[in-house]
C-alpha cells in the first residue's frame, strides 16, 4: 500500500523578516495555499490544523449571511477567509475568519483595494472582523488578534466560540481605551456596524452534526 502525500511543509524563505517581506511573499504565488500563517505584532504565526465540523459549519453561515446582508443592502463588501488584512500601524497581516468593509471606509481611503477584484489584501482598517476560536487559536484569537484589532481601530471585533454544546457569540465594540462587550438582550446582539440586532442558534442534526443558525433583525 503506497502513500500519498498532498501539499508539502510550510517552507518560510530566509528573507522574511518584518512586515514588509511577510507581505511581499504573502502576495506571490510562492505563498502556500494550505493552512493559516500570519504577522502579527513581529512573530510569525504558522497553523496547520484541520478545522473541526462545528467550526466550518459555524464559519460559514456566518460568512453567509452576513454576504447576502451586505449584498442586499449594499452597504459595501464582505470577505470570507483566504482574504489578507493588513495594517501597518498594528503590525497586523493576517486572513481573518470574516470582514466587512463598508463604502464610506473605502470613500474616506481608511481601506485600500487598490487592484480592484485582482487585489490579495485589504489594507487599512476595515469595519468589522470575524473569528471563530479553536483548540489551536485560542491565544492568538482572545488575546493577541484582540489587541491588534483594537490598534487597527476596528470598529467591531466578532468572536465565536463553537466548541460548547451552547455556542458563543459576542461583538466587542471599539473604544478608546479598549474592546468593551455589546450587552446582550434575550440572546440578541446589537452591530452599529450594519444596524441590526444578531442571534446566534444552534441544534443537533440527526446525523449528530450541530446545524447553527445567525438570525438578523
Amino acid at each position: 500500500m503506497s502513500l500519498a502525500t498532498i501539499g508539502a511543509p510550510v517552507r518560510i524563505p530566509s528573507w522574511v523578516g518584518d512586515l514588509a517581506s511577510f507581505r511581499r511573499w504573502a502576495r506571490s504565488p510562492a505563498f502556500p495555499t494550505h493552512g493559516w500563517i500570519a504577522h502579527l505584532n513581529d512573530e510569525l504565526w504558522v497553523d496547520l490544523s484541520m478545522e473541526r465540523a462545528s467550526h466550518n459549519q459555524v464559519k460559514g453561515i456566518t460568512n453567509s449571511r452576513l454576504t447576502l446582508l451586505t449584498h442586499a443592502e449594499d452597504l459595501g463588501f464582505y470577505f470570507a477567509d483566504r482574504m489578507l488584512l493588513t495594517n501597518e500601524d498594528a503590525g497586523l497581516s493576517t486572513e481573518p475568519d470574516g470582514m466587512f468593509v463598508s463604502h464610506l471606509a473605502i470613500a474616506k481611503r481608511r481601506v485600500f483595494l487598490d487592484e480592484g477584484d485582482q487585489t490579495l489584501e485589504v489594507h487599512g482598517s476595515p469595519d468589522m472582523t470575524l473569528e471563530v476560536v479553536s483548540d489551536s487559536s485560542e491565544e492568538k484569537d482572545l488575546e493577541i488578534l484582540r489587541d491588534l484589532y483594537w490598534r487597527a481601530e476596528i470598529s467591531e471585533y466578532w468572536l465565536i466560540d463553537a466548541r460548547p454544546k451552547t455556542p458563543v457569540f459576542d461583538i466587542l465594540r471599539y473604544t478608546a481605551a479598549r474592546y468593551v462587550s455589546v450587552r446582550k438582550q434575550d440572546g440578541w446582539s446589537r452591530s452599529r456596524v450594519f444596524g441590526k440586532s444578531f442571534r446566534l442558534g444552534a441544534r443537533t442534526t440527526r446525523a449528530g452534526i450541530t446545524r447553527y443558525t445567525l438570525s438578523i433583525r
